[in-house]
């Protein structure tokens, strides 16, 4: 049964970055009724610029979701909760098609704690676990970054590290040796690398350090050398660290929601789950982590196909 007391929306969007900014406005513009629950915990709120995104290479994140929610806010019918998270999801079935009864907890007065909805998206993005480092996160978003696409361009052709501990590192390895030539690929003691990957990777002039990294070095940002544990030094003007990625859906536990090996939520080529009703965009929904351009673009074209779905249309989307 549905919450009577609870406000209802057409589209609950659980994310403010650029997946549920970008379909909170074509929804608006669909003259759909909106919720976005904004926890303010941006994954890039490190990144000082932000590349790639068409007409505004090079802007800072900040600056673009202050400019996103600038153009929302001229929409009368979108409403958007800031520093609030999810707390519960359930489905309901209650009258004039309402679907979803979610919970809230806010860090600000003046929200509602319950908001039943006919559709939700998804656009929460992921949580993320550097390696274990002491001074990493005083270069992080500066000179050593997580995505290549992004902001390899402005390193290349220096001598750069790449950093991580997962199975993938070999294959981001052979991504990032497209910007330089000297590329090294820290392991930080991590069995991540067999024997046959370091010989392709020497093939290609990328060398592996298996060592573990006892610091880097460096200055108001700017690295300068890996700091090994027997105390010897590797030059580096910058590189990429490979962070591990959680997709933050406690708030689903309640859902039978289909997700891959790694947690994330699987969507047809329109962002749909397997719960009708039920989308995501961006980083939360598989193949994982995506430019920032990608992302709006997931929740724009969410967006179509929620108010089509609502709707009762089909079309190519």
């Amino acid at each position: 049964m549905t919450d009577k007391s609870a406000e209802v929306v057409d589209a609950l969007i659980f994310g403010g970055g650029p997946a549920g900014l970008s379909a909170a406005l074509n929804l608006a513009r669909a003259r759909a009724t909106v919720m976005v629950i904004d926890a303010g915990r941006p994954r890039n709120a490190a990144t000082l610029r932000s590349h790639g995104f068409l007409t505004r290479d090079g802007i800072s994140p900040l600056e673009l979701r202050k400019l996103a929610r600038a153009e929302i806010a001229e929409y009368p019918t979108v409403r958007v909760l800031d520093r609030t998270s999810v707390t519960t999801l359930s489905e309901v079935y209650g009258e004039d098609g309402v679907r979803f009864l979610a919970t809230f907890r806010g860090r600000r007065s003046g929200g509602p704690s319950t908001v039943s909805a006919r559709s939700v998206l998804i656009a929460t993005g992921l949580r993320e676990t550097l390696p274990a480092i002491p001074s990493l996160r005083g270069f992080y978003g500066i000179t050593l970054f997580s995505c290549a696409a992004c902001d390899a361009w402005e390193l290349q052709d220096r001598p750069l590290a790449l950093i991580g501990e997962t199975p993938d590192i070999p294959v981001r390895a052979r991504l990032i040796a497209r910007w330089t030539d000297d590329l090294t690929v820290f392991t930080n003691g991590a069995n991540v690398v067999d024997t046959a990957e370091e010989s392709e990777l020497a093939a290609s002039g990328i060398v592996v350090e298996r060592r573990r990294i006892d610091d880097l070095e460096g200055d108001r940002g700017v690295i300068s050398a890996v700091r090994l544990s027997d105390g010897s030094r590797i030059r580096i003007d910058g590189g990429f660290i490979r962070p591990r990625w959680d997709p933050a859906l406690d708030f689903l536990d309640g859902i039978a929601v289909g997700r891959d090996s790694e947690g994330h939520l699987l969507v047809d080529r329109s962002g749909r789950t397997s719960v009708p009703g039920l989308y995501a965009a961006g980083d939360a929904a598989a193949p994982g982590p995506q430019q920032l351009i990608v992302a709006a673009g997931q929740g724009a074209r969410a967006a179509a196909v929620l108010i089509h779905d609502i709707v009762g249309v089909r079309t190519a989307h």
